[in-house]
């Protein structure tokens, strides 16, 4: 068993390492916090009258790959609209405006997943402020991190996503 003082200056050690949280976490450290505590994400619906809705292509090792609603978890001492702008822009390469609270709020467990495995995701409704990126929009078959309106749910949703059906194809 590991004695209080040897867990403190493992964390002081670690702290040192990880410098500025508010800019995110290495990926070791993040990955461990995620098997500790729950992460709380924003996810971003954004609907459009001639389009339908807007789905982002994952591929990251975590889920199967497939269509998600965009969206990124929130880093320490960042607001709601901060994350929210962040992810239009990493994620879409534009802007959006969102409304102040949230639509839903779902608490995912995976079954199996030690890493990930536990999120709070706040879905939020969110109109384009501005363009897509264009360079983001997805080919066939589709790629990492591309953007592609979608009039009817997509087979090949991510399964967590489905919990957001109901909003996204009503």
């Amino acid at each position: 068993m590991m004695t209080a003082n040897r867990l403190g200056n493992l964390v002081q050690e670690l702290q040192a390492l990880t410098g500025d949280p508010t800019k995110g976490l290495p990926e070791e450290v993040f990955l461990y916090a995620s098997q500790i505590t729950p992460l709380v994400n924003v996810d971003l619906l954004i609907r459009d009258e001639a389009n339908g809705v807007l789905l982002t292509w994952r591929d990251d090792g975590h889920y199967d790959a497939g269509w998600h609603v965009p969206g990124g978890i929130i880093r320490f001492r960042e607001t709601f609209s901060d994350r929210i702008h962040a992810v239009a822009r990493q994620e879409l390469g534009a802007s959006v405006v969102h409304d102040s609270a949230p639509i839903a709020i779902n608490q995912v467990i995976h079954p199996t997943n030690t890493i990930r495995g536990h999120f709070v995701s706040l879905l939020f409704a969110c109109r384009l402020a501005s363009p897509l990126a264009e360079t983001l929009a997805a080919h066939v078959p589709p790629a990492k991190d591309q953007w592609q309106w979608h009039k009817t749910c997509p087979k090949n949703l991510i399964p967590v996503h489905h919990m957001y059906r109901p909003y996204l194809f009503a």
